[in-house]
């Protein structure tokens, strides 16, 4: 565990960590994804929030299992995937 004021976990590819940060990721998640192993030649396959169906985030987000899901509009749902 790191001393001082940095107390964030060490990150192995601080580029693509402050790429995922500046696009609203977690701390969290985007230090467990910028560390996985082959990280960097996986994903980007999946539309972003903004360009799929209402229906299609409800039932993202009744897989991942977000409470409320049923009430939110359109931009609460991906706001609420983004930050899960």
């Amino acid at each position: 565990m790191p001393t001082g004021k940095d107390t964030r976990p060490q990150i192995k590819n601080e580029e693509q960590y402050e790429a995922l940060r500046d696009k609203g990721y977690s701390k969290e998640k985007s230090a467990r994804i910028a560390n996985s192993e082959g990280a960097e030649h996986r994903g980007g396959k999946a539309k972003k929030y903004e360009d799929r169906t209402k229906q299609s985030l409800y039932d993202e987000a009744k897989k991942v299992g977000i409470e409320g899901s049923s009430k939110m509009t359109k931009a609460q749902l991906a706001y609420a995937l983004r930050h899960n």
